[in-house]
């Protein structure tokens, strides 16, 4: 269970001596006020820290390395009371290796008009200080999320809950490991990319282990630990008759179950935080794991197909994202289209692996041929996904930089029957419409595989691209090709002049 809370964002406001001990210990009563009011926000998943008041380009410097070495630590919320001359600011941000929100507020909502003085003016110079401490922040060409508004608007607390919970996945992708059973699929393109590359931008890395690697480990599966996820199965699923007990397959729902067992051993005692495989490589298996890697997903692992590291990554970064929200994260392909002009749709599936975080209700545990691959048929959830707003996300390499896709939909439920498909499915139109999501999507190079999630918004994945410090791309209601295609060339140029 991925628990948020465990976490901290620590609260620095900065201040200077000029104004005497009193005024600093307002400053100081003030901040910690703020920082315990964010702290019991519901909006807010994290641990929000009080840090004392920084008026030395000393302090400024001590805390930013303290928050470098604070493993719970994984981000800083920045607020200037008074005027802090941000020269102070200089060494500290220069090694600042955690992400950073600017909160341009002040202590008091309203201003007092019968009582205001000098002293009051003196105390509250966030209106000039924040610009002070901005103007050095885009000096030194620093990622940052800039929040504006008093500290108890319940806007405020939505952004800064944003940023939290992008600065947690952000957290988690650092030194994080994904696995690769087996390679790419054969002469796919997009899911191949540059993981040297990806572990010196984002933090995690990706390394190959063959499939005997995990067979070796499946095989040593004990009985009563397969006999007890069997239970589970039936206890916990619409169970298929043929898989229960004494069904005329239930020998490959212990197969299924005897993957899930070792699948899961193997990436505990390698610390791997998700994993890919391929059809194309299951020697030694018996069938394609189908229900371990959707029971798996929905424990929080990441997961790709066809070898697709990026989108394993990026499932697991959201489901750390989305932790406590209602809802849930999945591995997604778009799969096939409904093109009827009064209700065009996107259906989208994959060959087995559908995380069950986002199932309407109870899922069924069937088993089917699958086609493809020359093995055993594979035990799978089958489900349907209720409609609402959700998105589709997306990290390619493009050469010379990692971009990220955003595509914001609008689920739609089932309005017949799919009695003939045997995998999970969700349908959805694309924003701002079919022709123009898609055309956008294709324009923009994104994947066939995405992350579709249910609790995550467009401005939870933008900070994310922006703590990251990647290319973001957006495709929502107000979306116009002709503008996406001229954007896109911009930053092409941006890109080339920067790299």
């Amino acid at each position: 269970m991925i628990n948020l809370k465990e976490f901290e964002v620590w609260f620095v406001t900065g201040s200077q001596h000029l104004y005497g001990e009193e005024t600093l210990k307002q400053v100081a009563a003030h901040s910690q006020e703020i920082a315990q009011s964010l702290n019991g926000a519901a909006a807010i998943p994290v641990s929000v820290v009080f840090k004392p008041v920084v008026t030395t380009p000393e302090e400024i410097y001590r805390v930013c390395a303290e928050a470098n070495a604070a493993k719970q630590c994984i981000g800083v919320v920045a607020w200037m009371h008074t005027f802090s001359p941000a020269k102070m600011w200089i060494r500290g941000l220069q090694i600042l290796q955690k992400p950073m929100a600017h909160l341009h507020t002040q202590f008091n909502r309203d201003i007092p008009w019968g009582e205001i003085d000098m002293d009051f003016m003196n105390l509250n110079q966030s209106a000039h200080g924040d610009r002070e401490f901005g103007f050095m922040v885009s000096r030194l060409r620093l990622n940052r999320k800039v929040v504006v508004g008093h500290w108890q608007d319940e806007e405020v607390l939505q952004q800064l809950g944003a940023w939290t919970r992008a600065a947690a996945g952000w957290n988690d992708w650092q030194g994080a490991r994904f696995v690769r059973f087996g390679d790419n699929m054969r002469f796919v393109a997009v899911t191949e990319g540059d993981k040297v590359e990806a572990e010196m931008k984002f933090g995690y890395s990706v390394n190959y282990h063959g499939i005997g690697d995990l067979v070796q480990v499946i095989n040593a599966v004990s009985d009563g630990d397969l006999d007890a996820l069997v239970e589970e199965y039936a206890t916990t699923y619409n169970l298929a008759d043929k898989l229960k007990k004494g069904g005329e397959q239930h020998s490959s729902l212990r197969d299924a179950a005897k993957i899930e067992l070792g699948l899961r051993k193997f990436l505990v005692d390698g610390n791997f935080k998700g994993f890919t495989d391929t059809f194309e490589d299951l020697h030694g298996m018996v069938q394609l794991p189908g229900i371990a890697t959707q029971r798996l997903m929905a424990d929080g692992y990441g997961f790709g197909g066809e070898g697709d590291w990026k989108t394993a990554a990026l499932v697991r970064a959201m489901k750390v994202m989305g932790a406590g929200l209602p809802g849930g994260n999945s591995f997604m392909e778009d799969y096939t289209y409904h093109f009827d002009p009064k209700n065009p749709l996107v259906l989208g599936s994959h060959m087995l692996e559908i995380c069950p975080s986002i199932a309407n209700g109870k899922a069924s545990c069937e088993i089917h041929p699958l086609g493809i691959g020359g093995k055993a048929d594979p035990v799978r959830l089958v489900f349907n996904v209720d409609g609402g707003a959700a998105l589709n996300a997306s990290i390619v390499d493009m050469g010379n930089r990692f971009r990220l896709l955003v595509n914001t939909v609008e689920a739609v439920a089932p309005q017949h029957e799919l009695p003939k498909l045997p995998v999970a499915r969700v349908l959805w139109k694309p924003m701002p419409d079919m022709k123009t999501g898609c055309a956008a999507w294709i324009y923009a190079g994104g994947a066939h595989h995405t992350c579709y999630s249910q609790n995550l918004t467009a401005e939870h994945m933008a900070d994310f691209a922006e703590i990251a410090g990647i290319e973001y791309v957006l495709i929502d209601q107000d979306t116009r090709l002709h503008q996406l295609k001229q954007e896109l060339r911009w930053s092409e140029v941006y890109h080339q002049i920067k790299g």
